[in-house]
């Protein structure tokens, strides 16, 4: 089979950003071109993962002799915190750290309580999360939390440890992941979340043992729908399993009701089981999307700024940052970006049906960042 091989130049194009002639201020509230407020900024600290999943970071494309981002070319700590602090004037008020598997970046937990240290204009602090493979967590539970950070949500395809070995390609056991997960919650980084991509054909046989396993325990169990992310996964709509579905296979062995959403702009339609045993999420960028009130922005691990998880290229703001631009030029120069947003990719495939010409732009890889 001939090597797929994608440059980095090709997963992380952006444009150059200047600093503005027209100053944009920070009010706390900034505005898309569709009205959409800026609220949710997912930060990618590594491009790298100890994961090979098919669905995110192929083998056959992320292999032994993939080019990763060298480490000059990475956010400082403190370049981070820097734009973290810029955005929560613009009204952002939760911050998700992603990767690649953001326990790979040594010394995560500086960066958290750096983070953690940032209070919004209203003066309250960010709600800090993380996403990650659960790899690591058993031993970084306790560090993370007590540098500030809040929350976890760790992704977790099946517990069948076959499948899972299967899935994540490198033949990691489902016991560490759980174990990460108990680790996580002894230290208090709750309620956690735990993501499970379903594609069906793979493991949607699945769904109710995960559904059995943490029902009752306090951990919300969310089922998203395997989505056409980047170039390298191979994705094809017949192995999407609509959320629908999968909310009937629950809903015949555990009755469950519609929840109203906890916060304007929320991914996850949320369902609670009828007898109290707690809920459950769906996340049906596929079938049902969501694109009407999406408030997130991404950030890379090298500063390129990402309206959009399906975007074809970003908005580089590494110059800004270590060039002379003030802290007010920065922020004139995101409220710009922002301000000029009008994806909604998810809303336009549903109505043109998947994207399949091969002249399109190459959508920027989940992997380089963050889901």
């Amino acid at each position: 089979m001939k090597k797929h091989v994608v440059p980095v130049s090709e997963i992380g194009r952006a444009r150059r950003v200047a600093a503005p002639e027209r100053a944009v201020p920070a009010t706390g509230v900034l505005l898309d071109r569709l009205s959409r407020p800026l609220t949710d900024l997912r930060i990618s600290v590594t491009d790298r993962c100890n994961f090979r999943c098919s669905y995110c970071m192929p083998k056959e494309v992320f292999d032994k002799d993939y080019q990763y981002l060298p480490h000059s070319a990475l956010l400082s700590f403190e370049e981070i915190t820097r734009l973290a602090r810029i955005f929560a004037t613009h009204g952002v008020h939760k911050i998700r750290l992603t990767g690649g598997e953001p326990l790979l970046r040594k010394n995560l937990e500086v960066l958290v309580e750096q983070l953690a240290a940032i209070r919004t204009p209203q003066g309250a602090p960010l709600d800090l999360t993380l996403t990650t493979n659960g790899s690591l967590l058993a031993r970084k539970a306790e560090a993370l939390k007590a540098a500030g950070l809040n929350r976890v949500t760790v992704s977790l395809d099946g517990l069948d440890d076959t499948v899972f070995r299967s899935m994540n390609d490198v033949d990691f056991p489902v016991a560490q992941v759980l174990a990460g997960i108990d680790a996580a919650h002894a230290a208090g980084l709750g309620p956690i979340k735990v993501n499970m991509v379903v594609k069906r054909g793979t493991n949607e046989q699945e769904i109710l043992p995960m559904v059995r396993r943490f029902r009752g325990t306090g951990v919300v169990l969310r089922f998203i729908e395997y989505m056409d992310v980047g170039a390298t996964n191979g994705w094809r709509m017949d192995e999407v399993l609509p959320s629908a579905e999968v909310v009937a296979r629950i809903a015949e062995e555990f009755p469950l009701a519609p929840l109203e959403a906890s916060a304007p702009g929320e991914t996850a339609q949320r369902w609670a089981y009828r007898d109290g045993g707690g809920e459950i999420g769906v996340i049906s960028s596929v079938t049902q999307a969501f694109c009407h009130d999406c408030s997130r922005a991404r950030l890379s691990t090298e500063g390129k700024l990402y309206l959009c998880l399906f975007a074809s290229s970003g908005h580089d703001l590494r110059p800004l940052l270590r060039g002379d631009a003030d802290d007010a030029q920065i922020t004139s120069a995101i409220g710009h970006i922002w301000q000029g947003r009008s994806d909604r990719y998810s809303e336009l495939r549903a109505l043109r049906g998947p994207d399949t010409d091969a002249a399109a732009p190459r959508r920027v890889e989940m992997s380089y960042i963050g889901g």
